[in-house]
C-alpha cells in the first residue's frame, strides 16, 4: 500500500511512521510519501524519521519519499492522510488573538477561531480532493485537517463516503472513562458504548459493563472522577444533571468565562507558544542526526503538556497515557487497516449521518447519495439532517465507515448541535459560493459569539490578517 501524507512535515508524522514500523500495523504500508510546501519543515521530519529508523531492525519501516508537488504525491496513492495548516502557526496565532482582543474565546477549532481556520482550510482541501479524483480516484482520504468535521462536510460532495474525518478526542474520552469505571474495552470494539455529537462537540452517554451502564456509578465516585481529565474538568453536579460525560472541548461552552480568562491571563497563546517552539526546533532537527527523534519527542511531550492548559488548575498535569502518544495515529491506522481488508474495526469517526437501506454510509457516488429518498434513511444521530457530518461510533470495513445508530440526544445537547451544525453549513456555503454574508452569519450565529456587531468586527479583523478571504468574496461577486 502507498500512503500519502499531505502535510508530511506535520508534527505527528513520526508517530505514524513508528506505528507502521512495529506492532500490529507493521508491514501495512510499503511506501510513505510525504508532501509539504515548507521544505525546511519537511527536511526536519525526514531527519526525525531517519533517526527513528536507526533504532529498529533494518528494513522494518516503509520506504520514505518526500515531494513538494501535490500531483506527484497523489499519483498511485491508495490512502491519503491530510493534515494541512494554511497560514501556519502565524495564522493560528491570528485566529486566537483577534477573538481574544474582542473578549471572545480564542481557540483554533472552536468558536470564532475555528470559523476563521475553516475559511482558510476548506479551499485547499477542496483542491486536494479534486486532484485525488483525477490522480487516485480509488483512494480513501482520512482527514485530520481542522476543524475536522467542518472540513469533512465540505469534502463529501466531492469524494462521497471516501472521505472520513479523524480525531482522537472522542475515543480518548471513551478509553479514559472506561479505565476509570473499570470497564474492559478490548481494542477495536465499542460494544456498549454510546456516543453522539459533532467533532469537538460530543457526549459519552452510555458505557455498559455486563449489560449495565457504568456511568451513573462513575459520576457518584469522586475518587474515580479525579483520576482522568474529563472527570476533573467538569463539576460532578454538571455531570449528574447531564447524565453523560462531555468531550473535553465542551469546557469552552460550559465554562466560557473561565476559559477566556485563562487564555487572556497567559503570557502567550497556544499558537504563539507552538510557533516559538517550531521556529527553534525545526532547524535543530534537520541537523541533529541520530539524536533527531529524541529531540523531537521531548518537544512533543512539552507540546502535549500544554494542551488545554487554560482548563487545568496550577500544577495539574495531563494523563500520562495521553502524553505517551498513540491517539491520532492509532485511530487513523486502525481505520486504514480496516478499509484495506485487514479486519473490521469499531471507531468513533466523522462521517455522514445516514445509514441507508443498503447498510452503508451514503453512496459511492455523491449524486446518488443526495438523490436517495429521506424515507429510506436511518439516522445515526436522530434530530440532525441526514446529510450532516456527525461524530459517532462506526463500523469500518473495505466498504467504508458505516455509522452506528445512537439514541436521540437530550433537548439541550440537540439544540447545541443543531446550532453549531448550522454554523458549519454557513461556513461551507461561504467558501462554496464566495458569499461574505454567509461567513458573517456564521460568526453571528455561533453560540460563543452570538452578536452581529462582534461578528462584523471578527470578520473585518480576519480579513485584514488573511487577504485570501477578500479574494474569496470577490470570486462570489
Amino acid at each position: 500500500m502507498r500512503l500519502t501524507i499531505a502535510g508530511g512535515g506535520g508534527f505527528r508524522v513520526p508517530l505514524v511512521y513508528r506505528a507502521l514500523s512495529s506492532g500490529p500495523f507493521a508491514g501495512l504500508v510499503r511506501e510513505l510519501v510525504l508532501y509539504d510546501v515548507d521544505s525546511g519543515r519537511l527536511a526536519a521530519i525526514e531527519a526525525v524519521l531517519a533517526s527513528l529508523a536507526q533504532q529498529g531492525p533494518p528494513g522494518t519501516g516503509p520506504q520514505i519519499r518526500a515531494v513538494s508537488s501535490l500531483p506527484e504525491a497523489l499519483d498511485g496513492a491508495d490512502m491519503v492522510f491530510a493534515a494541512i495548516r494554511p497560514g501556519g502557526t502565524a495564522g493560528r496565532t491570528a485566529d486566537e488573538r483577534i477573538a481574544l482582543d474582542l473578549g471572545l474565546l480564542g481557540q483554533e477549532t472552536t468558536g470564532a477561531g475555528g470559523i476563521s481556520y475553516a475559511l482558510r482550510s476548506i479551499p485547499p482541501m477542496l483542491r486536494l480532493a479534486e486532484e485525488m479524483r483525477s490522480r487516485c480516484p480509488g483512494a480513501w482520504l482520512l482527514n485530520f485537517t481542522n476543524p475536522a468535521g467542518m472540513v469533512t462536510e465540505a469534502l463529501v460532495p466531492v469524494l462521497g463516503p471516501r472521505v472520513i474525518g479523524i480525531c482522537d478526542s472522542a475515543s480518548g474520552l471513551v478509553h479514559r472513562a472506561a479505565r476509570a469505571a473499570g470497564v474492559a474495552l478490548p481494542e477495536g470494539t465499542l460494544d456498549g458504548v454510546g456516543y453522539y455529537g459533532l467533532n469537538h462537540l460530543g457526549w459519552l452517554y452510555r458505557l455498559e459493563a455486563a449489560g449495565r451502564d457504568a456511568l451513573p456509578e462513575l459520576f457518584a465516585n469522586p475518587a474515580a472522577l479525579s483520576g482522568f481529565e474529563e472527570g476533573r474538568l467538569f463539576p460532578p453536579g454538571l455531570l449528574a444533571r447531564l447524565g453523560c460525560l462531555p468531550n473535553e472541548y465542551l469546557f469552552y461552552y460550559y465554562d466560557t468565562a473561565r476559559a477566556v480568562a485563562g487564555m487572556r491571563a497567559a503570557e502567550q497563546t497556544r499558537g504563539e507558544s507552538i510557533a516559538r517552539q517550531q521556529a527553534e526546533l525545526y532547524p535543530r532537527l534537520a541537523a541533529a542526526g541520530p539524536e533527531a527523534f529524541a529531540l523531537w519527542d521531548a518537544a512533543r511531550l512539552s507540546r502535549e503538556e500544554g494542551y488545554l492548559a487554560e482548563a487545568r488548575a496550577s500544577g495539574e498535569r495531563r494523563d500520562e497515557t495521553d502524553l505517551a502518544g498513540g491517539g491520532y495515529e492509532r485511530v487513523a491506522l486502525a481505520a486504514m487497516r480496516a478499509l484495506a481488508g485487514g479486519g473490521a474495526a469499531d471507531l468513533i469517526l466523522n462521517t455522514r449521518n445516514t445509514v441507508n437501506a443498503a447498510g452503508s454510509a451514503g453512496s459511492a457516488e455523491p449524486e446518488a447519495g443526495a438523490a436517495r429518498s429521506a424515507t429510506q434513511a436511518v439516522l445515526a444521530v436522530p434530530g440532525l439532517p441526514a446529510d450532516a457530518v456527525v461524530e459517532v461510533p462506526c463500523r469500518v470495513t473495505p466498504d467504508g465507515a458505516v455509522p452506528v445508530p445512537q439514541e436521540r440526544p437530550g433537548p439541550a445537547q440537540l439544540e447545541l448541535m443543531r446550532r453549531v451544525k448550522d454554523v458549519e453549513r454557513l461556513v461551507v456555503e461561504a467558501v462554496a459560493t464566495g458569499r461574505r454574508e454567509a461567513a458573517l452569519a456564521a460568526f453571528a450565529l455561533h453560540p460563543l459569539v452570538d452578536s452581529e456587531v462582534l461578528a462584523g468586527k471578527l470578520l473585518t479583523g480576519y480579513e485584514a490578517a488573511f487577504p485570501e478571504l477578500g479574494r474569496l468574496w470577490h470570486r462570489g461577486q
